[in-house]
């Protein structure tokens, strides 16, 4: 009974193991994503930057929309507890994920509504534009997901 339930685990994997490469190789998948982020959850945060980072090496063109208390994480000044397993902050992800190319924004209302300047805003992050933004999220080849 034992050997059979693990044959028929190996043939479900074997069965499967074509849909996982597909989607590793690039046919068929998802080329640019936007990732909209606005929680203040430091764990929301991380994951967010996590999933987006991991896109990014998965050959995604990863873009970050940062809006309310998210925004913080694109300040020179961000400080943020770090997150167990790899002990880094979301900020720290966030420019991890520049430097492989991602592109990152902080919303159109962000700076007006706080103390900060695009001066505060580390080096790659700009001020999104709601038509630029709008776009992206109306484009059908992009995926949107939002944290």
């Amino acid at each position: 009974m034992i050997k059979s339930v693990k044959a028929m685990a190996v043939a479900a994997l074997v069965a499967v193991a074509p849909f996982g490469a597909h989607a590793q190789n690039g046919e068929g998948a998802i080329e640019e994503v936007l990732v909209i982020l606005s929680s203040e959850s430091l764990q929301t945060q991380g994951m967010a930057m996590v999933l987006a980072n991991t896109m990014a090496e998965q050959g995604a063109k990863v873009n970050v929309l940062l809006c309310d208390k998210a925004g913080d994480m694109a300040l020179k000044s961000y400080e943020a507890s770090t997150l167990k397993p790899k002990d880094v902050t979301p900020g720290q992800m966030l420019r991890g994920l520049i430097k492989q190319g991602g592109e990152a924004k902080v919303c159109a209302l962000y700076l007006p509504n706080s103390d900060n300047s695009k001066d505060d805003l580390i080096e790659g992050v700009s001020v999104a534009t709601p038509p630029e933004m709008a776009g992206q999220m109306l484009n059908s080849a992009m995926r949107t997901f939002t944290f």
